[in-house]
């Protein structure tokens, strides 16, 4: 059995830009810095979400698959894969039940 690599990506995932330092969260330097500002100012959410959120944002797990507009985000215990979009849908079952959860705020925050 092979070990779990790390997956390092070339291009930011945000602004599509070529990496010089591959990053396992797929981000360059100057996303990962507007991430984290717009993270610092969320009010909207409870604070736990906020964190929850920044945590998926640094593992990587949040992807892209259109336009920047609808992401993939990864379970906190990683068996499930949600599609959620950035204007706060999301088939997670919190977000089934129309409740804000913290993988719609992820997406919001990559968009931002």
């Amino acid at each position: 059995m092979r070990a779990a690599k790390a997956i390092e990506h070339n291009r930011c995932l945000k602004c599509r830009r070529p990496l010089k330092n591959p990053s396992p969260d797929g981000l360059g330097p100057k996303c990962r810095r507007r991430i984290r500002r717009a993270t610092r100012n969320e009010t909207s959410h409870p604070q736990w979400q906020v964190a929850k959120a920044a945590e998926l944002l640094e593992l990587g797990a949040v992807v892209p698959l259109r336009q920047n507009r609808v992401y993939l985000v990864v379970s906190d215990d990683g068996t499930s894969v949600y599609r959620t979009a950035v204007t706060g849908q999301c088939n997670c079952p919190a977000g089934l039940r129309s409740v804000p959860c913290y993988h719609a705020l992820a997406a919001y925050l990559l968009a931002a």
